[in-house]
């Protein structure tokens, strides 16, 4: 009985420390939607001001719908959370505006951009709108200039 109790005992010691070298699960990396660069204005030295664009023209991708466009945060400009989404109507009229917090004045400004009507509801855009702006803090954005870019299908 005893060489059986201790058998037990063993094949438990030996299952914990069995347990014990299994491998860890993977670690999921951790998204942080704060990069290391937020705070543009420390790392650089420059003041944040804040600049407003106005978007107008005819392009090919303004369908009988409209086009939305959504500001992609990029140096030297983070776009006000209110005011990122504009709607451009078939004959160019925009629709929203579009705010921006910068370092210094941008020279282009890139956009997801989707077909939609004006009051659509929020959805997956087609891909990226890069887009050369004029002026200052009242900047303007011609969007027949604008370069269409990759879907975002073909970044995979």
């Amino acid at each position: 009985m005893k060489k059986l109790l201790a058998l037990f005992l063993s094949l438990v010691c030996f299952s914990a420390v069995a347990d014990d070298v299994t491998p860890p699960a993977p670690v999921q990396p951790r998204v942080s939607l704060f990069s290391t660069s937020v705070d543009w204005a420390a790392v650089t030295g420059l003041p944040w001001q804040q600049y407003r664009g106005e978007i107008s023209g005819t392009s090919k991708l303004l369908v009988k719908e409209g086009l939305v466009l959504y500001y992609l945060d990029a140096f030297p400009c983070y776009g006000e959370a209110d005011s990122v989404r504009v709607w451009l109507s078939p004959n160019g009229k925009m629709s929203g505006h579009l705010r921006l917090v910068c370092v210094h004045a941008p020279e282009t400004v890139s956009f997801a951009y989707r077909n939609a009507a004006e009051e659509a509801l929020d959805a997956r855009t087609f891909g990226i709108l890069t887009c050369p702006v004029s002026g200052k803090r009242n900047f303007k954005i011609d969007i027949s200039k604008c370069i269409r870019g990759k879907n975002w299908t073909e970044y995979r």
